[in-house]
């Protein structure tokens, strides 16, 4: 089979074969796809190119969410850790309340300020990122309060309860009575007028002496006048003296306890008999024993 051409300005017709023209459709097909193939590849790929920044301004959408995520968690874990803590300085503030040498209606009170208009955060269950950081802060917020409360709190009670401890408080011997007051008498020895810087407690050779307040040993000595001795420091120059003592059962530098045995009646010294002579000083100050005794 072939396939005539004919032109006016040809002398004679041309002819195609059947499978040249094949050939020739194929190639106009195959020329064809491949331009539609381009056109459309580019196509997609300005599809693609447009795509793009939406994606990337999404990403960059997201990634500071999740770095707010990463930080409320962070907030959470350290409110957690905080409340803990808390829980138990609050369980020590009990432990000295209960053992303290205070009774509860001595403590000083330390009130929390309370406001009469209360109220707090609203929470319910579509909370955005920005409400929770508000709730966390607000919790945040009240448990700082609440550390500063207990901070005072717990740093009071420690200061009264080493402040009673330490004070010289108790009797230094059994004995109902003094023999001899804080002031101004008549000297035993001369009959002249002089100051007495203590009291004289009357007891028996050899009873035991007892530590009126906590503290430390600062002197342990003999002169002609106090006889065998020794100081106990308080703290905040608060110090007492036992004189006239037949034995000494501490050593300078000791750790003492409140009504520990320190020493032991005597007559030594300046003295007329057994008994204890007894001093608390304030910076090197006699002070009346009578205004500690029992406070």
């Amino acid at each position: 089979m072939k396939i005539l051409f004919l032109n006016k300005n040809a002398r004679k017709p041309k002819s195609l074969s059947f499978y040249s023209l094949i050939v020739l459709v194929s190639i106009i097909f195959s020329i064809g796809f491949i331009c539609a193939y381009i056109i459309f590849n580019t196509q997609e790929n300005k599809d693609e190119m447009s795509i793009a920044p939406l994606v990337l301004e999404q990403e960059i959408k997201v990634a500071p969410t999740n770095q707010e995520v990463d930080l409320y968690i962070s907030q959470i874990g350290e409110l957690n850790a905080r409340i803990i803590q808390l829980d138990a300085q609050s369980e020590r503030i009990q432990e000295i309340m209960k053992g303290q040498i205070l009774g509860k209606d001595k403590l000083p009170k330390l009130k929390e300020k309370k406001d009469k208009n209360v109220g707090g955060p609203f929470v319910n269950d579509n909370l955005s990122l920005g409400d929770i950081h508000k709730v966390l802060t607000h919790l945040l917020e009240k448990v700082e309060k609440r550390e500063i409360f207990y901070n005072k709190k717990e740093a009071l009670l420690l200061k009264h309860s080493v402040l009673k401890e330490t004070l010289p408080t108790l009797y230094p011997v059994e004995v109902p009575f003094n023999s001899s007051s804080f002031g101004w008498r008549r000297d035993p020895f001369l009959g002249i007028r002089a100051f007495h810087a203590g009291l004289d407690f009357s007891a028996a050779q050899g009873e035991e002496i007892k530590s009126t307040g906590a503290g430390m040993v600062t002197m342990v000595a003999k002169d002609k006048s106090y006889g065998n001795f020794l100081k106990i420091k308080h703290g905040d120059g608060l110090e007492t003296r036992y004189a006239h003592c037949s034995k000494i059962l501490v050593k300078k530098g000791d750790i003492i306890e409140k009504n520990q045995v320190v020493a032991l009646v005597g007559n030594t010294g300046r003295s007329t008999g057994p008994h204890l002579h007894y001093e608390i000083r304030l910076h090197g100050r006699a002070l009346d024993p009578r205004q500690y005794l029992k406070k």
